[in-house]
């Protein structure tokens, strides 16, 4: 990557809170970033992860010139030091010049307190449309960086294509929103890319068992799947749950017995209703963890609409089989969104929300479980 810079922007003043209810309540909701701040026209694409030590760190696409894909695209940060009641000024983790830098998807290495930051980049003059048809200047790349001390500063980011992606592969794109570890220490990223000729789309994982220091290719799922997040069932199986282009604006899903080496045919969930648009899946909870909040609990969120609006979290009880619990935190316009578990056990959700528009501000929402389940279950 040439010229990649890593500084600190500076932003002044922390966010209002869309709410008035005061840090502590069930819930409270607040903009981190907003259209045309910081010299960006437009902030899409969120990611959040909670530290080792509980800071958060929200990543966004910071866009220069408008709310395309394509062009001048930043990766940008604000952390928080408080669980999201308030945030840092912004800093730019990665900018190519006029290139294209996006698709965030963090991971903490519980053993090391690392936090893995892939990501992609292209020309910014390539747009989708010429990558998958191999017409543009460049193609898509795949790189990755990392912080050691809670995000304050990250490492030079290093091109791990070749590692990650098949020569006939055109399109890749890096989660968006989180990775997760398994229980035996592999750091797991749920992946898509696109074929060369069909165009056909899929999920994939990638994978690392040596604490980031090298990643490998993990299995590819069935056609016409794409964005992607992973949790760790109970019973040390991983499942895929996956942005889906059958045509029934329903989420797919698989799962892995191996760690995300193969996975099982794609099945539709016919509660999770999508618009085909990305989603965020992930576990808050297990009945064999020796604390209060024990009992499997899995969180899901995504616009609930064939439309890009009503932004809604599930809860299930029996490892996404079900989905008997919803909220809805945004009735409007709202896309794209990262789940995450505080230290508090209060949930955390980044996600795209807009009035007229999902791509006017991305907002930082933190609710409870007595919230989201009208007070029938609380840690």
């Amino acid at each position: 990557m040439t010229a990649v810079t890593l500084r600190r922007r500076a932003y002044f003043g922390l966010a209002l809170f869309f709410c008035s209810t005061l840090p502590g309540a069930d819930l409270f909701q607040t903009p981190v970033f907003i259209a045309s701040e910081s010299g960006y026209h437009t902030f899409r694409i969120p990611a959040i992860v909670a530290t080792q030590k509980g800071t958060l760190l929200a990543f966004a696409e910071g866009r220069k010139r408008g709310t395309s894909d394509t062009g001048d695209i930043d990766l940008v940060l604000k952390r928080s030091l408080n669980l999201g009641r308030g945030w840092e000024p912004l800093q730019i983790v990665a900018d190519d010049g006029p290139n294209t830098i996006g698709n965030p998807c963090p991971v903490l290495d519980r053993s090391t307190g690392t936090v893995w930051l892939p990501l992609t980049r292209n020309l910014g003059e390539d747009s989708e449309d010429e990558i998958l048809a191999r017409t543009g200047k460049g193609t898509r790349e795949v790189w990755i960086t990392k912080s050691d001390d809670d995000g304050v500063t990250w490492s030079k980011p290093i091109d791990i294509t070749a590692a990650v992606k098949r020569a006939e592969w055109t399109w890749y794109a890096t989660g968006p929103g989180c990775g997760i570890q398994l229980s035996a220490g592999r750091l797991l990223i749920p992946c898509d890319h696109a074929v060369e000729a069909t165009q056909v789309r899929r999920s994939h994982v990638i994978f690392s068992d040596d604490h980031g220091a090298t990643w490998r290719l993990g299995g590819v799922l069935d056609d016409l799947t794409n964005e992607c997040q992973a949790v760790e069932l109970a019973d040390g199986a991983v499942m895929l749950n996956m942005r889906s282009y059958h045509g029934k604006n329903r989420r797919a899903v698989a799962t892995s017995k191996d760690g995300g080496l193969t996975w099982s045919a794609v099945a539709l969930d016919d509660v999770l209703i999508e618009p085909v648009c990305q989603a965020s899946f992930l576990r808050y909870s297990r009945k064999t963890e020796k604390k209060v909040r024990s009992k499997d609990r899995i969180v899901f969120a995504n616009p609930a609409s064939t439309r890009r609006e009503k932004m809604t979290v599930r809860l299930s009880y029996d490892e996404g089989k079900t989905w008997p619990v919803e909220q809805v935190l945004h009735e409007g316009p709202s896309a794209y969104s990262s789940l995450v578990v505080l230290a508090s056990d209060d949930i955390g959700c980044l996600y795209e929300r807009g009035t007229k528009k999902p791509y006017e501000t991305i907002t930082y929402a933190r609710f409870n479980l007595r919230w989201l389940t009208d007070a029938k279950d609380s840690p």
